[in-house]
Formats: C-alpha cells, structure tokens, sequence
C-alpha cells in the first residue's frame, strides 16, 4: 500500500510539473487560467478516484469517491467561473490599450476588481493621462512658437520688399535685418533647448568649481543695465561656502537669465541680491527682487513654457515665454532643482540648488 502511494504521488507530481510546462505554451492568459483551474482539480481528483479502486474495490464506500467527485466537480465550476471573470477584466484592459495605440488619448481603464488588476487599470490610467499631457504641450508647443515666428518673418519679409521695391536702400535695414535674424536664430535655440529637454537627452560634463566666481562674473556684466535703471545688485554669500559639481557656463547662463528679468521688474532705487547658502549636501542660490512679487498663479506657472498670463508679471519668462523653462531644465540636468516663492521684501525670488562637490 505504501508503495502504491508513493506511485500515485510522484506521478501526480509528474503530472503537474508537465502540465504547469504545456500551461505556459497556451497563447492567451485566459486559457492559461481555465486551464490552470481544469488541472488544479483534475490531478487531485484522478489522484482520489485511483486510490478509491484500489482501496475499496468498488464497494459500497465507493460512495466516499461519488461524494470527492462532487465536490472536486464544484471546486472545477468555482475555478473555471474565477477564471472567465479575470480573463473578461484582462480583455477588456487589451481592448482599452488597443483604443489608445489607436489613437483615443481620452481612453480610461476600470480600477476595479483584483487588486493587482485594479493597480494596473490605475498605472494604465496614469500613463494615459501623461501621454495625453505630452501631445497638449506639444500642440500648445506648436502653436506659442509658430506665433513667435511669425512677427520677426513678417518683418524680415516687409524689409526685403521695401529694399526690392526701391523703396529703402539695403544699408537702412541691415541692421534691423541682422537684428530679426538673432532673433529668430535665438528662439530656434530655445526651442531645440526645450525639446532635449522633453527628451530628457539635456546632459553636460561637470566640473568641480566655487560659486562664487560665476556669481561676480554675471553680476559685473549687467552692472551697466542696472546703473541705467538706478537699480543696486549685491551679491551675498556665507564663510567656507563648498564647490559644487556644475557646468559653469550653463550656470552663468542661468543666472543671467534670472537677473535679467528681476532687472526688467525691480523698480528704480531697487534692489536685487544673489544669495548663496550651504545647505548638506548642496548650494543653494537665491536671486531676490523688490519688485512687484508674485502672484499664486504665477508661483504654479511661471516655469511653463511660453506663459505670460499673469499680467503683473507679463514677460518674466523672457522674450519667448521659454525663459525659466529652459532655466529650470539646465538645473535639473545638472542635479539640481529650482522653484520660486515670495521674497521676504515683498518681491519675487526665484531658488536653485547645485550638488555640492564630495569633500
């Protein structure tokens, strides 16, 4: 007897290793569950029914075999109903996936059901929801630049009739031709700038090097404009201040950017500061204004790409609207990260860190 269940069990053993291989060869998940369902209880059940024989030889305890064969019967119905329901809910995510390749970005999976279903319906949902952010950005992308493009075109174009027409001699307009011309060629720049960045290729080779020097450097270029303007620029900065691992000319890049448009918005007798701050493991750098300050909308979208809605703040991205986007990008490509909240004086200040250099 004992070697009789031996038998029967490294045969049922035998058999599902076999099956639980042919079960991986079936082509649709579905089928997979039915017909993990069918051998779960199919293999038990033969298992009982050999045993039976053997045991009872069709006597009338048979009856015990009718009453396993029953209940291994409802088991097979409860397992191959459990089957059909996942499989319907892995259908119906497929045809949702196959409505999105197809184009339908405003398609959403059910996060109902199993957990492990319904987490996927929601991480299904979310990449849904970025892929149709990507194609507004895109599209709001097209239509911002094809604006900005159009005016330095149409002056080009009016220029270059007016020099055909003889109406103007060539020497009049080259300087503004030379001067649309950069324009355009700049916004071409921040455009390509924008697109890396989307693609996340932005990278550069970082150096180890002190602040501190960039800061006076890009200070010192617009002391000229801010003299103009009667506007004071300090720089201030604590002992021991560590180097930091960067790209200096896309810090200084940066830089300019942000005390430029703080320059554009501080009134006169103003002032703007570049603070830097240890902070563990990285530099903070701060550019604060007393100018009109902030606004909550612009706080949440004056790093988008081409807004000037607010109108305290009309252009304090730069002259594209790609200013601050840019800015933010070149930070983060370097380890970084920015944002900008209310300065203690009442105007805008505008933060970024730079990973400090491993002592």
């Amino acid at each position: 007897m004992t070697y009789f269940a031996l038998v029967v069990a490294l045969s049922t053993l035998g058999a599902g290793l076999a099956g639980t291989f042919l079960l991986g060869l079936l082509p649709t998940v579905r089928l997979q569950l039915v017909s993990f369902a069918l051998l779960a209880v199919l293999l038990p059940l033969t298992a009982v029914l050999l045993s039976g024989l053997v045991m009872f030889h069709m006597s009338a305890d048979v009856k015990i075999l009718a009453a396993a064969a029953a209940a291994a019967s409802a088991a097979a119905a409860t397992a191959l109903a459990l089957g059909t329901s996942i499989g319907k809910k892995i259908e119906r995510l497929r045809v949702v996936s196959a409505d999105l390749a197809a184009g339908d970005l405003t398609i959403r999976a059910a996060e109902s059901g199993p957990r492990e279903l319904a987490e996927l319906g929601r991480s299904f949902n979310q990449m849904a929801a970025n892929i149709e952010r990507l194609f507004d950005a895109r599209a709001e992308l097209v239509t911002a630049a094809s604006h900005d493009l159009r005016t330095p075109i149409a002056s080009i174009n009016a220029m270059l009739e007016a020099i055909g027409d003889g109406l103007a001699e060539p020497d009049e307009y080259l300087g503004l031709l030379r001067e649309q011309t950069q324009r355009l060629a700049s916004l071409v720049e921040d455009l390509f700038d924008v697109a890396r960045i989307d693609a996340g290729t932005l990278s550069y080779e970082l150096r180890t090097v002190p602040l501190e020097p960039i800061v006076s450097s890009c200070l010192r270029g617009l002391t000229a404009q801010a003299r103009a303007r009667n506007v004071r620029l300090e720089q201030h900065h604590e002992a021991g201040l560590a180097t930091v691992n960067c790209a200096p000319t896309q810090v200084e890049r940066v830089l300019l950017n942000l005390l430029t448009n703080a320059l554009h918005h501080t009134p006169s007798d103003g002032t703007i500061a570049v603070i830097l701050k240890q902070e563990r493991d990285a530099v903070l750098v701060t550019v604060e204004d007393t100018g009109e300050g902030l606004t909550a909308e612009a706080r949440r979208s004056m790093f988008d790409r081409f807004w000037r809605s607010d109108p305290s703040r009309s252009g304090y991205t730069g002259r594209n609207g790609l200013g601050l986007t840019i800015a933010r990008g070149l930070v983060e490509a370097q380890g970084g990260r920015m944002w900008a909240a209310p300065s203690p004086s009442g105007g805008a200040s505008v933060s970024f860190t730079l990973p400090a250099a491993a002592l």
